[in-house]
Parts: structure tokens; sequence; C-alpha cells
């Protein structure tokens, strides 16, 4: 789910996705589980009259206002602490409605998630707790609509303070939203020096790379340890790409702050390395698989437009899951996708090496007979593209990746001429026409294991 909390996941003996019915009937009685700055009880949740509309947002926007939270839907309060469990309608028809209130009622519109967890008697069809997960927002401060004796609405701003809500002042709303500018400054300032701390590390390479970076929007704070170690290089040593079962990483080491991974041969066709930050950040540079050719005298790398989004696409899993499974990051991220010809036409990259040969690079396609077909109209040295994803999607391997994915070629591809990266499309899907042989297959049986679509033109 979008929110993660470890001390809302300890109470309630697992993550949010995973507690059952039981476990939040426990909670009854529990003084530990009383209502705090992110856990909220509600014995229901109508919003039908304008007055329990205007409660429900100003209940979420509270939450996304300061550190996050969770609302319990169906399970009644006495003092603060859990005293009974009466079940709420959880329907989709409610639930729909509930998101429309929000997205109404809220501006900007607070991304939440609601997940219904019936009882489990088929005698209460229908009927079970809710909850609805909303994490610290990256574009708080949210305002609520509310009636006003001199306008017929007004914006006002709540934040969740111990167990009850305050309103901003308006000093406090301008310093709200300078805080907002200002982190969206230092996620820029931080992917910036988590490529480049990664480039000038990287061993000396003539040869084309694919450079993805993550920031998330809500840091995480992964713990380095002994254990966390091991756990750690267990699950990055294996490491495949997408629908391929090959580990590419051998090794990890523990850095400032951060692991590095890496596998492959320095000297080599076949180079990946990767820095994985405690805050959730990462950057990974994948050397690309490259032919030569000569036309009108002019030597060049040229690679497939399949094997760039093969390795997009990967790269963009193994960085949102460590961002979110390893750092406990949440929410959504800044991700960057940067092609080129070699690390050091990379603005913050190393420097220019002692190799030869320096050559352009293209993106073609190769052809039943094994003979390059031009696609680019020009060679390109450095193309880049940015794009706002859901953490969850890069995780969960599913359409949300794909879109991601294709955002992004699509950007990249443009630069060498082409108007899209057809193996993937922005609706989610693959069309396996535009994949290459050696990795039709792998993909594509991928695809069909994760709900992804496959075009068949």
């Amino acid at each position: 789910m979008l929110y993660r909390s470890r001390r809302v996941e300890t109470l309630l003996g697992g993550p949010l996705e995973a507690v059952t019915y039981s476990d939040l009937a426990a909670l009854v009685g529990n003084p530990e589980a009383g209502e705090s700055e992110d856990l909220d009880y509600k014995r229901e949740l109508a919003a039908s009259s304008d007055a329990q509309k205007a409660e429900l947002a100003k209940d979420v926007a509270a939450f996304a206002n300061h550190v996050g939270g969770v609302l319990v839907i169906g399970m009644a309060e006495a003092d603060g602490l859990p005293s009974r469990v009466m079940d709420t309608d959880i329907s989709d028809a409610h639930l729909r409605h509930l998101h429309q209130v929000i997205a109404r009622h809220t501006t900007p519109t607070v991304r939440v998630e609601m997940r219904p967890v019936p009882n489990p008697d088929p005698a209460a069809h229908g009927k079970g707790l809710l909850l609805i997960a909303v994490p610290p927002s990256p574009q708080a401060p949210h305002a609520v609509t509310a009636v006003a004796q001199t306008a017929r609405e007004a914006l006002v701003y709540p934040r969740r303070g111990a167990t009850k809500t305050d309103w901003l002042t308006e000093t406090e709303v301008a310093t709200a939203y300078q805080r907002r500018f200002s982190a969206a400054a230092d996620r820029s300032r931080r992917m910036a020096n988590v490529e480049r701390e990664l480039l000038v590390a990287l061993p000396e390479s003539n040869v084309p790379h694919l450079i993805v970076s993550l920031v998330p929007e809500i840091p995480g704070d992964m713990i380095i340890n002994r254990e966390a170690y091991r756990t750690a290089q267990a699950e990055l040593l294996n490491t495949s790409l997408i629908g391929d079962d090959q580990y590419v990483l051998e090794g990890v080491r523990i850095g400032s702050r951060r692991y590095t991974a890496y596998g492959g041969d320095p000297r080599g066709l076949f180079y990946h390395q990767a820095d994985l930050h405690r805050d959730g950040s990462g950057c990974w540079a994948l050397r690309i698989a490259t032919n030569t050719s000569t036309v009108d005298l002019q030597e060049f790398f040229w690679a497939e437009p399949d094997t760039v989004v093969w390795l997009l696409l990967s790269a963009l899993h193994v960085l949102g899951t460590h961002a979110r499974e390893r750092a406990g990051a949440t929410g959504t991220a800044v991700v960057r996708a940067t092609l080129v010809a070699a690390p050091h036409h990379f603005p913050q990259g190393p420097a220019r090496p002692n190799l030869h040969p320096l050559l352009p690079f293209r993106l073609d396609m190769m052809d039943p007979t094994g003979r390059r077909r031009p696609l680019s109209t020009q060679s390109c040295d450095y193309a880049d593209s940015e794009a706002v994803t859901l953490l969850d999607d890069l995780t969960d391997e599913g359409p949300g990746l794909v879109q991601t994915a294709s955002l992004l070629a699509d950007e990249l591809v443009q630069a060498f001429g082409l108007a899209e990266a057809d193996p993937v499309t922005r609706d989610g899907q693959l069309r396996p026409a535009a994949w290459s042989s050696p990795l039709r297959s792998g993909v594509t049986q991928w695809a069909q294991s994760r709900g992804v679509g496959l075009l068949t033109v």
C-alpha cells in the first residue's frame, strides 16, 4: 500500500495489505492501540451529508499534511481506545463514493488507498472493517473546502496533532508551501548527487550505458547492520532481469549510507553497477549490448530499442523494490533514465577515458537475416527523460511498471528521431512483435504472469 509505518505495522502484526479481520478485532482493549498522530478509529463513515463529507476530507488531509496515518473504519472507540468492532459497509460502490468525496473536497487531491477487510462470517456479506491509508504528502499543504461567512467556499488547512486535528495559521500555510517547493529542489539535488557518486565510481568505459536513477518523494530509512546486510546481499545476488533467469549481480559491498551491487566483467561487454542508498534513493548503470556498423566511412555503435526497454524495466523494478521494501519509502518517486554513448557524455559523469574507439550511438534493428535495419535518423550521445511514478507500480511488476517504462523510453528514443518506443505502450501493454527473438519469449511469459496485456499488432 502507499503508506508504510513500522509503528503501525508492529501494532497490527504486519503490513497493511496483509492484516486480517482477526488482527484488527484483536485491537479492542489493547492499551497500546490508542488513537495517535498516525492512527484514528471511526464507528462509521457515511459521508452523505455536507458535514460528513467535510469531516472525511479533514481527516485525510490532516494525515497527509503531517506524518501520514491510517483510519480504521468500523471500530468504535472509548477515550481513544478501540472498544468494539462495528462492521461497516465495504462495498465497491461505497468505496467509490468515498474516493469521489475526497477528490471533490481536498485540494490538491489527497492520495489515499482503501483496503476492505471482510468479516469472514458468511452472514456478514458486504460488511467488515475498512482501512484508509494516507501517506505523508510531498504536495502538502492540502486544503479542504469549508463554508465561510464572507464567501461561498473557503480553503482551510488541517493537520493531525497528537489525537486531534489542528488548523494551520496563515504563516504555517505559507511555510508549508515554501517547504513543498524546497523539497522539489532538494529531490533534484539529491538525484544529481546520487548519479554523480555512481558515475565517478564506474570502471572506465567507452561503450553505451543506460543509467536509471530514483529518488522517493517521501524518503525511507534503511537499517544497515550485519543481519540486514546478509539479507540484502542474498536478495541482490538473486537479482535477474525481467523475463530472464540468469543472475546479473555477483557482489554487494557496504558503502557510506548505501549498498553497492555489481556484476559482470568491468573490462568486458556486460557490466552492471548500482548504488542503493539508505533513504531509498538509487542509481543503476547498465552497459548496453551493442553492434558496430560503418556507413559513409562513419563507424558507430547501435543497439535495438527492445534491449533498452528491457534494461529500463529491470532497473526500475530493482530500484523501486529497494526503495519500498528495503528502505521503507512510500508513495511516489521521481525517476530518471539517461542513455549515453559512453559515461563521460553524462553532464556529471567521469572524465573522458583514454580508450578507443569513442563512437557515436544509434538505435536500429536487426532483421531476420542478421543485417542492420536503420531506425534512427541521427546518432545521439546523450538523451534523458524523467517521470513521477508510484513505488508500488515499480515493485509489483504489473501494467504500472510498463506504463512508467513507456513514458521514459518514448522520450529517450525521440532523441534518435523515433516517435515512440514500440516494445511498450503508454497504457501498460507489450507489443511482442517489436521484441527481437532473443528477448521475446521470456518477456512475453513475464507479461502473461503479471497481468500485462499483449498487443497482436
